[in-house]
């Protein structure tokens, strides 16, 4: 019990410590978070203090009110530190890997499997829905990339989908906030073993390993991570 009890006791000044450097990352990028999630909890506490009047019952609306006034206000923050966080790393190289490494269970990647002297660069990923080419760079040039790369895919397994896009904000380009999702909705093809067998000829085929610059600070939905794909 002592030992539990202590580990608690350590374990809360990091959490306090990572809110507080969420807060201040969120705060630069967005000057008006703490008005806004001070506002909503206000507002919901208040609707929910009135809706007590009205019945009678405003200790027990009260309550509720501030219990869900607080889940409100711990919601909207949470997305505008996500957006504040995306905005940061927007533009960076790696800022795709950085993302893909956060994507969740069921999903194998590899970052930097192709890239060119001018730091365009083509990730992976491999889970249910196949192999997925995720680039990262000048359109263009990276659309060179893509194609060796899903020529060499199709020579070794060519039963398997290979999926791939874009990361960015132009036509037909996906955003990086929404790089997570887009992989998540497409549809699931393979089993687990495959999956297995998929990862072990990509294995055996080698990549190109980089060390690429990663975006720095906190990570989105490390902290506020929804539900696990199944």
């Amino acid at each position: 019990m002592a030992r539990k009890s202590n580990a608690e006791t350590a374990a809360n000044p990091g959490r306090l410590k990572q809110i507080a450097l969420t807060y201040k990352m969120t705060r630069k990028a967005d000057p008006k978070v703490a008005l806004i999630v001070a506002g909503v909890g206000i507002v919901t506490f208040g609707v929910f203090l009135a809706i007590g009047f009205l019945i009678d019952h405003p200790i027990y609306l009260g309550i509720l009110g501030f219990l869900v006034a607080f889940l409100a206000m711990a919601i909207v923050f949470g997305r505008r530190a996500e957006r504040a966080a995306f905005g940061q790393m927007e533009g960076q190289p790696g800022a795709a890997a950085a993302v893909l490494d956060n994507v969740g269970r069921g999903w194998s990647t590899t970052p930097a499997v192709a890239m060119n002297r001018n730091q365009d660069i083509v990730h992976r990923a491999v889970g249910k829905a196949g192999v997925v080419l995720i680039a990262e760079g000048n359109p263009n040039r990276v659309k060179t990339l893509l194609a060796a790369e899903k020529k060499k895919l199709a020579r070794i397994m060519p039963d398997v989908p290979v999926h791939d896009f874009i990361v960015g904000t132009g036509e037909g380009e996906v955003p990086l906030q929404k790089v997570r999702t887009t992989l998540l909705k497409l549809p699931r093809v393979l089993s687990g073993p495959q999956i297995t067998q998929v990862n072990d000829k990509l294995r055996a085929m080698g990549d190109l390993m980089s060390n690429m610059p990663l975006p720095k600070g906190p990570m989105p939905g490390r902290g506020m991570r929804g539900p696990r794909p199944r």
